[in-house]
This record gives C-alpha cells, structure tokens and sequence, in this order.
C-alpha cells in the first residue's frame, strides 16, 4: 500500500461540501476537418491505452483503522463509462455557456469511492469545436503533478504516438487489517524520524527570519506604520467570507511573449508581470463595486518544492505570500512597487524553501482536522478571524507548442482551481503555446461578477505594457512610497474615478 503524505491527505481531511478540493482545466478542442465519429468514444480508447503510464488515474482509496492516519492508495479497475461522462450545451452554445457548465461540474465533490479523477466531454460550444472539462482531486496531484499526466495524455501532432510499452500488470489490491496496521505504523516512524531531521533548520530559519523583521518594524517606527507594508495583515475585503457551494469561472488570455519581453525590459520575472497585471485588475475591479480598500492586498502564491525531473502523482508544494500593489493608481508606479514586493518575497523564500516539510506523522489528524473543517465552516470563522491573504494567485508553466488529444487540436487549456473559506478567489495561470491562460474561480456569492474580472486583466495588460513603453516622468521614483505614513502609497487624484472599459470577446487578447 501507499500511505498518503501529510500534505496530500490534507486536501482530503479539509473538504467539504462547500469546499470540493479537486483541480482541474476547462480546454477547447478543435476536431478535425469533417469529423464524423464519436470523440467521446474515441477519448474513452485513447485514455484506456494510456493507463498503465498513469498510476494515478487507477488508485483508489482506503481508509486506515478507524480512520486513525492517512488513508492509502490502492490499485483498482477503471470504469472507462464512469469516468469519461459527456454532456451538451443547448442552443446557440458559446464558451460563456461551456464556462456555466464548468462551473457547475467544479462545484460538485468527486466521489470518494473511485479513483478521483472524472473527465467531461462538452458538445455544442461552436461548430468543429469540443470542450473538455477535466478534474482531479489535489489529493493525488499539485499544479506540476498535473503537467505531467498531461504530457502522457496529450500528443505533439494530430496523430496519436504509440501506447506505452507493456508493463507489469497492476493487479486490483484487498489490504488486510494486519499489513494496514503495520504500514500505517510504519509510516509513522518515517515521518516523524524526517520531521525530527529538518527541525533544526527550521529553527535557525525561523530565529534569521524574526531578526529580519524586528529590524523592519524598529526601522518603520512601530506597529502601527507596519499596518500596510508586506509584514502586515491583508485588509478585510469581499473575497474574505465563508463560501457558498456554487461555483463562478471565467477564462482570460494574454500574450506570453509580450508578458516576457515586459519582465525582462525591466529586470524582472514573469510572475512580477502576472502579479502587476493581477493587481491592477483587481484595483480596477474592487473600485467599480465600492470595495476597495485602502491598504494593499496580499495573494497567497503556491511555491513548487519539486525537484527537476521528478513527476511523482502527489503533492510537493507550499504557499507564500506576496503584497499586490493594489493602492497605486498610476499603472507604471504600481508595476515598480509590484517588482520590489515580489523581490522582497524571493527573498524571504530562499530561506524557508528548501526546509518546507511536505509530510508529517499523521495519527489521529484524519479525524481531528475533518471535524475541525467542518466546524471552520459552520461557525463563519473565516469572517472573524484576521485576514492573512485576500486570494490565491498561481502561476505554472506548461508547453509552448500546440498539443492534441485524441487526434484534437487544443485551442485552449485554461486551469481552474480551488476556493476555501476566506479565499473566495483563485486566479491560476497556465502557459500554453504562446498564451498566458488564466482560469478564474470564485465562490458565486462573493465574486458573482467574475466574467467582468476577466476582462479587466485583459485591459490592464495593455494599460501595462503602454505605460511602460512611455519615457519615465523626472519626479517618478520606486522608492516614492516609503515616504507616506501607514505603510500606504499616495493615490492620484482618479483612484476613485470609474476607470474606463471597452469590452471585447474573452480571448481575443493573444496579438
């Protein structure tokens, strides 16, 4: 058997009904030239052939005794008819109605009983054209993890390579109660035996870190300038509720070489220009509605701690925090305050990374943190607690050349992702072929306007790379902000004038 991690079952002990702990991608496919036969079918075929390169999608779980640590994966057979469901938008289709459908899918738990995966085939977007919604639960797999499996999934060309070469079979497993005993004990010993090994690391990390910020708030003269600099609470805003069960998503689309060439002009990364982008869409988005605070927000960002070349089916990830520039009006001195909160983070990281445990005894926390998630959700305390994050903002790589699937072109592969209690909006991002693919996922009560979000990261793209193209006026300066009180920077004289939209088709953002 293969015990679960501390970090993989986590997902499972934390979900609930409002809180489904799968991932996902929500693609659009172009069929061939006229296609006539069944792609469900021919999906179906495709993913069977592939299985054996694909542990992951044939385990299933199994609860230890009494639920007293993590439970394991077993092998188990694949119901092919189960697992690759279609379904068929009414007329006239469009993506705005395949994005309902994939919101609605999002929002419903996998079942617990099958391997945790389920695809879904959509018909009717446009003619020629497929979705596909796919999910995953983050118990078997983070945002890497997933890459993976895709590229064993997905072909280069329009023809399908050759099946994986025959393996062993993986036979169906019944696990006793003496070898579940006994490898949960087992597991015991390791974890707590590397947890023990790492302590003194995290302890010198931990004393570094706290010299760190003393000076920090000794050289900001107290707490109380401290509020708004990136050592400082989030502001409270409308994405930092207890959620709903229904689900909102939406897609948005940047060019990947332009975001690129804008990092690199200025000294710095990609992610800087997605958060800078992120920030300033935000801005925009919370002004329109009156919900803007006045303190910066802050985004929650998974860190990968994978090393290259592994592709393991689990989780190898941790989450950091990086300050959003959220309280600049001008666009250029937002990007510039942006690149240094994303330094000061890298900076912060190298110290912790390599340290992050990923796994950890779990004896008894089955059963203590599923009732403490559940009793975190009844009791709102989500709105009563201090807010450490507004949002999640994730950013993964994947491949820049097109990908086909079953002899389909994929036109599109935008990833959609988790929502908890007191993080009501994820924004993932997924390079694909050129193309920076956002998926937006919201709780529907907390961010009902999604779509118009969207938009506003494609608009304040452009705003960006404009503004940065312009010669720099004499009087800007990045380190202007460190001269106003609170930890704030100053707004120009539009912060609370409704910023000017134009509307176009989601999508059309990649020239």
């Amino acid at each position: 058997m293969q015990q679960l991690s501390g970090l993989d079952a986590s997902f499972l002990h934390l979900e609930t009904a409002e809180m489904p702990m799968h991932v996902g991608a929500a693609h659009v496919l172009e069929l061939p030239p006229g296609y006539r036969g069944n792609w469900t079918a021919q999906l179906r075929r495709h993913l069977r052939e592939r299985l054996p390169a694909m542990p992951a999608l044939s385990r299933k779980l199994v609860a230890m005794p009494l639920g007293l640590a993590n439970p394991a994966w077993v092998d188990c057979e694949v119901d092919m008819g189960y697992h690759v469901t279609e379904v068929r938008l009414p007329k006239p289709g469009g993506y705005e109605a395949f994005a309902q459908v994939v919101a609605e899918l999002h929002a419903q738990p996998l079942d617990r009983s099958r391997p945790l995966w389920q695809f879904t085939v959509v018909k009717g977007i446009a003619p020629g054209q497929i979705g596909l919604f796919t999910r995953l639960h983050h118990a078997g797999v983070d945002g890497q993890a997933a890459v993976a499996i895709a590229q064993i999934i997905l072909d280069p060309g329009p023809v399908p390579r050759a099946p994986p070469a025959a393996v062993a079979a993986r036979r169906p497993h019944q696990l006793g109660l003496g070898e579940m005993i006994g490898g949960m004990l087992s597991n015991q010993v390791t974890q707590l035996r590397q947890l023990l090994r790492s302590a003194p690391g995290l302890a010198r990390a931990a004393t570094a870190s706290l010299r760190e910020k003393s000076g920090e708030i000794a050289q900001a003269g107290g707490l109380k300038s401290l509020a708004g600099s990136s050592i400082g609470l989030a502001p409270r805003t409308v994405f930092n509720g207890s959620i709903g069960a229904a689900r909102v998503f939406a897609p948005a689309r940047l060019s990947l070489p332009r975001a690129r060439a804008l990092g690199k002009a200025h000294q710095g990364s990609l992610n800087d220009v997605v958060l800078a982008v992120c920030a300033g869409a935000l801005r925009t988005y919370l002004t329109r509605h009156g919900a803007l605070p006045r303190k910066p927000l802050v985004a929650a960002v998974p860190v990968s701690l994978r090393q290259e070349g592994d592709d393991r089916s689990n989780n190898q990830a941790s989450m950091t925090v990086v300050t959003l520039a959220t309280q600049v009006a001008d666009p250029r001195q937002r990007f510039l305050a942006q690149l240094a909160a994303g330094a000061a983070m890298k900076q912060s990281l190298s110290r912790w990374k390599s340290l992050m445990p990923t796994d950890f005894p779990s004896m008894g926390l089955p059963w203590l943190m599923s009732r403490a998630a559940r009793l975190y959700g009844r009791a709102r305390l989500a709105e009563r607690i201090p807010v450490i994050a507004n949002l999640v903002i994730s950013n993964v790589p994947g491949p820049q050349f097109p990908l086909y699937l079953a002899g389909a072109r994929m036109e599109r592969y935008n990833p959609v992702s988790i929502v908890v209690h007191g993080l009501a909006l994820n924004i993932t991002i997924q390079s694909y072929d050129g193309k920076l693919e956002f998926g937006l996922v919201g709780c529907a009560r907390a961010v009902a306007a999604i779509a118009e979000l969207a938009h506003d990261i494609e608009d304040e793209f452009d705003r960006l790379v404009l503004a940065m193209a312009e010669p720099a006026p004499p009087q800007a300066a990045p380190d202007a902000a460190a001269k106003v009180p609170d930890g704030g920077l100053a707004r120009s004289n539009d912060a609370g004038r409704k910023p000017a939209r134009r509307r176009r088709k989601t999508g059309d953002h990649s020239e």
